[in-house]
């Protein structure tokens, strides 16, 4: 762990298993935040100002994320196991990804406080659009089969074409000699 002498912390921080915790020279850490294994508050320039992240009180901030530059982490915010946020965290937003993006959680207080214990399972909203748009995929293969079906149309699927290297799911590159 390493915190340097100039950073401010508050009262009641939790830093639970400090391996890897990186804390730089201006970066100033709320009252009764939870900091896990692997953190970094840090800095993204030498300039002599207030470089660091700004985190506010009651904070949870996931293992392995990286809070870069001069921004604040609002209070009761939630930041997700291995997130890099480089933008501001409005107070009580959840943040997860990298780059970090803000994702919705819920406002019940008792909720609120279980989720924020199990950071590991944390929405993902690039995990849940690849869902959305493979759902639709699957819809719409399905309406062009039928569709097919009914206009008495050859899927591409159904006739192997010599000459569409994709159409067997081979390479398109034609077969060298001697391989």
């Amino acid at each position: 762990m390493e915190i340097h002498p100039g950073a401010r912390i508050g009262h009641k921080v939790f830093i639970d298993h400090g391996m890897g915790v990186v804390i730089g020279e201006t970066a100033s850490v709320g009252d009764g935040t939870l900091i896990y294994k692997g953190v970094v508050l840090g800095g993204v320039s030498l300039d002599h100002c207030v470089r660091h992240p700004q985190v506010g009180s009651n904070v949870v901030i996931g293992s392995n994320a990286c809070i870069l530059g001069s921004i604040t982490i609002g209070d009761g915010a939630r930041i997700g196991s291995g997130s890099v946020v480089v933008k501001a965290v409005p107070p009580g937003a959840t943040v997860v990804g990298v780059p970090g993006r803000l994702v919705t959680m819920s406002t019940d207080r008792r909720t609120r406080f279980a989720e924020s214990l199990d950071h590991a399972n944390l929405p993902d909203p690039v995990t849940d659009m690849i869902r959305a748009l493979a759902a639709q995929n699957d819809r719409l293969r399905h309406r062009i089969e039928m569709l097919e079906e009914k206009l008495e149309v050859p899927s591409p699927d159904s006739e192997l074409h010599d000459d569409d290297p994709f159409a067997t799911g081979g390479a398109p590159y034609p077969k060298l000699e001697g391989g």
